[in-house]
């Protein structure tokens, strides 16, 4: 590594350690932590799965260092600091860097077979075209149970390279990302294996392996997990999930090892999002019935991304330790609302076409989101709302920091 590289990742981590030293942050966490609690003193505002290609117009993000590796912690300096600049919303900026530990061997075997449509070569949002693999029962032999190994020569490498690059500055904790282990998408990796066509036709014409396949997956992601606890890989505690804040008196659990976190002490995400075609019915004997031994094991559970669950909630409501809820913009924020009510957090999805349309409509946007609050106020339902995919914003970065400044003005007129 050139001295220079290890320059700049000390100036932009003291700049990062410098906004995390602020009170707001403590204040902002303690804000997520009543949200969570379901005692919000106003909605949460979130933006994250941004297109980042698009917003570089006075060069903030431009990656000066030589080492790929630095790059990419450069990378996720530069972004944090773009964001609290430009549309900082309810986001946390914490006092520490999380290492990811070299963790391997958690796949479950087959590879994906696909056409890619590239519409824009910069951005990293891509259409695929899955091919089908799997047509017979035989075609199951393809799926292999994961077998978790830890590098901790290579962990310790990383370790050794954080405290070079961040001692003195920001603190350090393993993990990898947020959000590790904490997964819960059978159907998922299922519809990169089969195509999300082929996996619906499979359930209608194929239904013996349909289920076959998906108790394969549950029981390896429960074996994953079981490895990792032993192994003592789970990382905690989490500052986001499934790109909202994870900060909540709730976790870990009461009896939280440091050294050895388990499943209990985490929050865990469930999702089906090629469901959203099925029937009531067949949700809940293909995902709920069948993923309930992996959710019953978190600490506490979000459930949903862009599947609309608000006709399903009778269904979703059977995980017990649920917690917060995906509102979707296929969703109808009304039937969503009344059946969400005190119990759950209302995770409200904006419309990411809103400023991604050649037509940056501010009024549209407002409507949007005041609507949401106002049905949220009626049912009394804790609300977060939570601005992602975001594959473009046809190259006008400022409509971010607009959208940004919209909803903070409609969470501030929360009426409890």
């Amino acid at each position: 590594m050139k001295p220079q590289d290890i320059q700049i990742i000390r100036e932009l981590a003291k700049q990062v350690a410098e906004i995390a030293a602020l009170p707001k942050q403590e204040e902002t966490r303690t804000l997520w932590r009543k949200l969570n609690g379901k005692q919000p003193e106003r909605p949460m505002i979130m933006m994250d799965q941004i297109c980042w290609h698009e917003l570089n117009v006075n060069d903030e993000l431009t990656l000066r260092c030589q080492s790929d590796e630095l790059r990419a912690w450069e990378q996720t300096l530069r972004r944090t600091l773009y964001q609290w600049r430009h549309f900082p919303v309810d986001m946390v900026v914490e006092d520490f860097v999380r290492v990811p530990l070299a963790v391997h061997g958690t796949y479950f075997g087959p590879g994906v077979e696909e056409t890619l449509a590239v519409t824009d070569e910069a951005n990293d949002v891509l259409s695929h075209y899955y091919t089908n693999q799997f047509n017979s029962m035989d075609d199951l032999e393809k799926i292999k149970m994961p077998h978790v190994t830890h590098d901790e020569t290579e962990t310790k490498r990383r370790l050794a390279l954080a405290e070079e690059l961040f001692g003195g500055i920001l603190g350090i904790r393993t993990g990898s990302g947020d959000q590790y282990g904490a997964d819960i998408s059978i159907w998922d990796p299922i519809s990169t294996w089969m195509g999300v066509e082929g996996a619906l036709y499979g359930l209608i014409d194929q239904p013996e392996m349909m289920r076959a396949m998906a108790q394969k997956l549950v029981d390896g992601y429960m074996s994953v997990f079981d490895q990792m606890e032993e192994q003592g890989l789970l990382c905690s505690p989490q500052s986001l999930i499934h790109c909202t804040g994870a900060w909540t008196d709730e976790l870990p659990g009461k009896n939280f090892d440091p050294a050895r976190p388990t499943t209990k002490d985490l929050w865990g995400y469930g999702l089906a999002q090629m469901f959203s075609t099925v029937s009531p019915a067949m949700f809940d004997e293909y995902e709920i019935q069948m993923c309930m031994p992996l959710f019953e094991r978190f600490g506490l559970i979000y459930y949903g991304c862009c599947d609309p669950l608000d006709r399903k909630m009778n269904e979703v409501r059977k995980i017990s330790n649920l917690r917060k809820v995906s509102m979707s913009p296929w969703a109808s924020k009304t039937i969503g609302a009344e059946q969400i009510g005190k119990d759950y957090v209302f995770s409200f999805k904006p419309n990411p076409a809103y400023v991604a349309s050649n037509t940056f409509d501010e009024e549209l946007i407002r409507k949007d989101l005041l609507e949401t609050k106002q049905i949220c106020e009626k049912f009394g339902c804790p609300l977060e709302m939570t601005l992602k995919d975001i594959s473009t914003v046809v190259y006008q970065p400022q409509r971010l920091k607009r959208w940004a400044e919209i909803a903070m003005e409609v969470a501030q007129s929360w009426e409890r």
